[in-house]
């Protein structure tokens, strides 16, 4: 597969995904999910562990440990298998689409029937099928794109995105391998951006505060971080971090640049609306980031 390196077909690429990421990532936030998952006997937590690797099969822990990547194993362990245990996989992917179906109907209303919707839905699922012939090296992408499409445009564009984002994801564990990070550096680095609070992506991933001190210890041994008090990257560290994500970008080009930049620009124009409504109901802290990239 080609990598594209054309700095605006990366730019308008990465635009696309992170408009219509929140789409996708509210079911990770859903309280109808939730109710799903405990209909099947199991937590939320245990729920995403088991609603995301199901597409995988009864995956034994280690490999939902080495898709899902930033997570503490421990945390994994205690989920998985024990959730076979409770239900099968293809209940878990039966219950995860039914959580999110809820959601959107909730939230969305009649916006799920409307033409907007349905061009959405697409030009999502032109961009998606457009990865389906690259599985190589994205297993966990690979798995949820052999699932069936769903029939209803709401969900035909939240499984397209769905798509999407693990075909990223994928992408961007290599790039995370390739730069020499381990999953709880990879956190690190994130939260020494600023973007995101250190103490949100450290308690949601399952690390300890000890685990993630020596993390730190370790990056700043490697030069990846400032020795003063506060979490931030040193100028090499900088430089270190946008190069794995120009290669994450690199790697998620693919459908876009299939679809065009004009057919993206009207995906955006289409989808964000919808995606911006889910963040505001369960994803609440994209909300800014989502209304300064559409202003």
């Amino acid at each position: 597969m080609k990598q594209n390196t054309d700095p605006d077909s990366l730019a308008f690429a990465r635009q696309t995904w992170r408009t219509l990421e929140p789409y996708h990532g509210g079911v990770y936030f859903s309280p109808e999910a939730a109710s799903q998952y405990a209909e099947l006997g199991v937590d939320a937590r245990t729920g995403y562990f088991a609603s995301r690797s199901a597409a995988i099969g009864a995956a034994p822990a280690d490999l939902v440990i080495a898709t899902f990547y930033n997570f503490n194993p421990e945390l994994v362990r205690r989920a998985i298998p024990a959730a076979w245990e409770a239900a099968t996989p293809q209940q878990f992917t039966a219950a995860r689409l039914a959580g999110m179906d809820a959601s959107l109907r909730r939230i969305l209303g009649a916006d799920i029937s409307s033409p907007a919707m349905a061009r959405a839905a697409e030009l999502a699922r032109t961009a998606a099928e457009a990865t389906v012939h690259h599985p190589q090296g994205r297993p966990l992408f690979a798995a949820h794109a052999a699932l069936p499409w769903p029939d209803a445009p709401h969900l035909v564009l939240w499984h397209a995105q769905t798509l999407l984002r693990e075909f990223r994801g994928d992408g961007h564990v290599a790039a995370l391998l390739t730069a020499g990070l381990s999953g709880i550096e990879a956190l690190v680095t994130h939260a020494a951006t600023g973007d995101v609070d250190a103490k949100v992506l450290r308690d949601s991933r399952g690390w300890t505060p000890e685990q993630w001190e020596q993390a730190v210890l370790n990056l700043r041994e490697r030069g990846w971080l400032d020795e003063g008090p506060d979490l931030a990257l040193t100028e090499d560290g900088k430089r270190r971090r946008a190069e794995f994500e120009r290669t994450t970008d690199q790697l998620a080009a693919l459908p876009y640049v299939t679809l065009g930049p004009a057919a993206c620009a009207e995906l955006r124009s289409l989808a964000g609306p919808f995606s911006l409504a889910v963040a505001k109901e369960l994803v609440p802290w994209v909300v800014d980031r989502l209304s300064a990239e559409s202003a």
